[in-house]
């Protein structure tokens, strides 16, 4: 599980751990959506395996994203006085905004590792 989550961080294919899954170097503040490759450089596993095959990637973002904002509210509030303080919707907005280029990314290479067995 270790070295798993290593490569996933990497954005190695989940096959051969060699090939690279996204053409960007970095994956915080992109803007646009993020290049992939269509197959791995190494052993050539095919990483789209069919149309719509990333949309269950779209709800693994979704959680991020929740997850996210909740624990930039629960940060924020020490700074406030009131226990919800409407200045700290705007500061949620901008973790929201500012990771959105990662969350794309790792949600896919999270679906990847999930479903790495998976052939059509």
């Amino acid at each position: 599980m270790g070295h798993t989550i290593f490569h996933l961080f990497k954005n190695e294919c989940p096959i051969c751990h060699k090939g690279k899954i996204f053409n960007e170097k970095t994956p915080f503040l992109k803007l646009g959506f993020p290049k992939m490759h269509t197959n791995c450089s190494h052993c050539h596993f095919k990483y789209e395996k069919e149309p719509g095959y990333f949309f269950g990637a779209m709800y693994i973002n979704y959680g991020l994203t929740v997850a996210q904002s909740i624990a930039t509210y629960f940060i924020a509030q020490f700074f406030f006085k009131e226990t919800f303080d409407l200045r700290i919707i705007p500061i949620i907005a901008f973790v929201i905004i500012g990771l959105a280029s990662f969350n794309i990314r790792f949600s896919r290479l999270l679906w990847f590792y999930m479903f790495k067995g998976y052939s059509v």
